[in-house]
């Protein structure tokens, strides 16, 4: 079984800049790669977002913590993020266009031994591994949000990866914590956005509609089942630029007027006025304190 040692993860975002510090938590040696000195500045306030959940959530110390950013590096330079990656994971925005471009590039650029990892939510791996140049290694790796508290890793790859490959992610995946879950065959969204985009659909078209507002489909959801979320609060979580590809590509893919109206307005509202989410500091609901978790929120 391929020994992983040093991990790039492409794609600074909120997954992305979670990724690699549960990884370099757990000992790897990481590099993170981005597209410019903005995107990779962002990521390092992201991080620092994350150490006071880790210690609240999890107990790590502070020493911990800052033995695992010192094993951060951080690069705007492809060929050399990724010029002895054991594991490079992919967490680049969800457009099938910008992420075959960048398997092409990689391709080209990456070590021989380098398997990739596509974090995906909603795109089949196998319409994207011709462009890596090495499908049997190439597979999906989805983390959920918040991976230190949420830590499933569902893994799933296609009809060329090699098993050995696959079994390598597994205990990659339990080396970091995560709870590893292997997937027999492709499935679009994998196990959990399966179960969890038909309710995001749901709330997105009561929305669009004008049935209620965002604030009573939610109140709904979490009086109904108990949940202390409900989909808008979700969405923020996800973060509404990753809502927005994902939207967008089923609106166009479906036609639904409905559901294109609600991207135009996610585009017009939020996203071009920087309202991006819990990462932002606002997007359904102003963070840190949203009113769903207000105590009178359910009354």
């Amino acid at each position: 079984m391929t020994t992983i040692k040093k991990i790039t993860v492409a794609g600074s975002g909120v997954l992305g800049s979670q990724i690699a510090f549960q990884s370099a938590l757990h000992g790897y040696d990481v590099t993170i790669y981005d597209i410019n000195g903005e995107a990779i500045e962002k990521s390092k306030k992201l991080i620092d977002t994350f150490l006071p959940r880790y210690k609240s959530d999890l107990q790590i110390s502070s020493e911990k913590l800052e033995e695992a950013y010192q094993k951060l590096q951080f690069s705007i330079n492809l060929k050399d993020a990724v010029s002895d990656a054991d594991l490079l994971i992919e967490a680049i925005p969800e457009s099938i266009g910008i992420k075959k471009e960048f398997y092409r590039n990689l391709s080209k650029i990456a070590p021989e031994k380098t398997i990739f990892a596509t974090n995906t939510s909603t795109l089949l791996p196998s319409l994207l591994m011709d462009e890596t140049g090495r499908p049997e290694k190439f597979l999906a790796l989805h983390f959920a949000n918040e991976i230190w508290k949420h830590n499933t890793a569902e893994i799933m790859g296609t009809e060329k990866t090699d098993p050995e490959v696959f079994a390598t992610l597994v205990e990659f995946a339990k080396s970091i914590g995560m709870i590893a879950l292997p997937l027999k065959k492709e499935q679009p969204g994998y196990i959990l956005n399966t179960l969890l985009v038909p309710l995001l659909s749901s709330g997105i078209t009561l929305y669009a509609k004008g049935v209620a507002d965002i604030e009573t489909i939610d109140k709904t959801w979490m009086l109904g089942t108990g949940s202390p979320i409900g989909p808008f609060g979700i969405l923020d979580v996800v973060g509404l630029g990753t809502v927005y590809h994902i939207f967008k590509t089923e609106a166009e893919r479906s036609g639904n007027e409905e559901k294109m109206k609600f991207v135009n307005v996610l585009k017009n509202q939020f996203i071009d006025a920087g309202k991006l989410g819990v990462s932002s500091g606002e997007g359904f609901y102003k963070y840190p304190n949203p009113t769903f978790q207000g105590k009178d929120f359910l009354k």
